[in-house]
């Protein structure tokens, strides 16, 4: 037995509650079970109860058994002197508050229909990627819906926090912290800290004073370490020449980063780091603010163009410095271009009506993950393998979150498709052998 599982039939008070005693045999009428408390301290706040006679309100702790309560030390917290209810799955010894009286504790064991535990016990011991496989085509239409929905919701949330703590860094500096955000974009998944990395080591004011694209290019190639070796063609020592006076006009060299950090390996070349990072000088060097261009962009095709800038004429026939190659790609593609509005436009967004309390950016962000394509990948090939086709960004961006939040996790009883699944809604608990 698990206690988040304990949580869950507490919350929604599904157990047989007929003649419910205390293990010391006072009468127990449950008015409201409590608020969920997702922070330190107990688990349930505010819950209304009469025992015995007496009407009580307070807060209600779960344990699996009732010596939880000595081996998390609430003993010692005075966080849990005003806990009125101890609910447990089996009172393995009797619980004594800090005042030395004792606390009123409730068994659920023998109270709890078996079918909920062996559902429960099916879906988190199940061995696939999403443990609801087998049954999620029974589950209504508009329970996975609205659960993807809700996780979307969670995963603009999230991302936005990201961001928030990054403002926080920047002493609430919004060009430094879309830049830096921006940047670690740009990385992608494989490249994405470095990025970010970089950013924090050239101050956007720095990256504002080079006169042209060449100077840019020196600076960020230079801090980024891709400068260092002796040998290369006259572009590279033109670059390296002009970033070792930078680095020494600002002090740069100690904070420059070493080309280790940077991945290459089992990566198309057009994905490759240095590719990458000469489309976003050139975004930088186009786009002197950058953060109102992003706040103020009046539509997905204006968000779209500006990052696909043509990076310098010489990343037209090379992937990496000093190696000539075919044909490449001169700016970065419209299917990348998406993926940076998806994953770091938006929540830059979110963030912003989040700290400025304005709906129109959160209600701007929704619509254009509805107007950008799905995305297509490992995770959603999985859902649509099961039926659960993503039609837009929006949705696939929930099918995403979904997967790598509860799925992977095991989170079914924090998803309302695993909760429909423990507990059907056509179906009632049968207490009539209890």
């Amino acid at each position: 037995m698990q206690e988040l599982f304990l949580h869950y039939i507490w919350d929604l008070q599904y157990f047989d509650k007929r003649a419910l005693v205390t293990t010391e045999g006072d009468s127990v009428d449950v008015f409201h079970p409590g608020t969920p408390n997702h922070h330190a301290g107990p688990d349930f706040s505010n819950a209304r109860l009469r025992l015995g006679d007496m009407d009580w309100v307070g807060h209600v702790e779960i344990h699996t058994k009732s010596s939880g309560w000595l081996d998390h030390r609430h003993d010692q917290d005075a966080a849990y002197d005003s806990v009125i209810l101890h609910v447990v799955w089996r009172e393995d010894k009797p619980i004594l508050r800090r005042d030395g009286t004792r606390l009123p504790t409730v068994e659920l064991q023998g109270r709890i229909e078996e079918v909920l535990i062996q559902n429960y016990r099916q879906l988190v011991g199940s061995g696939f990627s999403i443990p609801c496989e087998r049954s999620l085509r029974d589950v209504p239409e508009v329970v996975r819906e609205g659960m993807v929905t809700k996780a979307l919701v969670q995963r603009l949330e999230r991302k936005a926090t990201e961001v928030l703590a990054l403002l926080q860094h920047n002493r609430n500096n919004w060009e430094e912290t879309s830049y830096q955000f921006l940047a670690k974009a740009f990385g992608f998944k494989v490249n994405a800290e470095p990025m970010l990395q970089l950013a924090r080591a050239l101050p956007l004011r720095l990256v504002h004073r080079q006169d042209d694209l060449f100077q840019t290019e020196a600076l960020l190639f230079g801090q980024a370490g891709f400068l260092e070796t002796t040998e290369g063609d006259a572009h590279y020592k033109a670059l390296q020449k002009e970033y070792r006076l930078k680095a020494h006009a600002h002090g740069l060299s100690k904070r420059r980063m070493s080309k280790a950090v940077w991945k290459f390996l089992r990566m198309r070349p057009p994905n490759f780091p240095t590719v990458r990072l000469a489309q976003w000088c050139a975004v930088l060097h186009h786009q002197r603010n950058l953060h109102a261009a992003v706040l103020d962009a009046e539509n997905r095709h204006v968000l779209i163009e500006i990052f696909r800038v043509p990076s310098s004429s010489y990343w037209t026939d090379h992937y990496q410095f000093s190696k000539k190659a075919g044909s490449t790609l001169h700016e970065l593609g419209i299917g990348s271009a998406e993926g940076i509005v998806v994953n770091a436009v938006v929540p830059l967004w979110a963030a912003f009506a989040m700290r400025m309390d304005d709906q129109r950016y959160m209600d701007r962000a929704l619509a254009i993950l509805e107007e950008l394509p799905a995305e297509e990948n490992a995770i959603t090939k999985k859902w649509t393998d099961l039926g659960m086709s993503a039609r837009n960004s929006s949705e696939s961006q929930g099918l995403i979150e979904l997967f790598n939040t509860f799925c992977q996790r095991k989170n079914c009883l924090q998803c309302s498709v695993g909760t429909s699944l423990i507990r059907p809604h056509d179906h009632e608990p049968d207490y009539s052998s209890s």
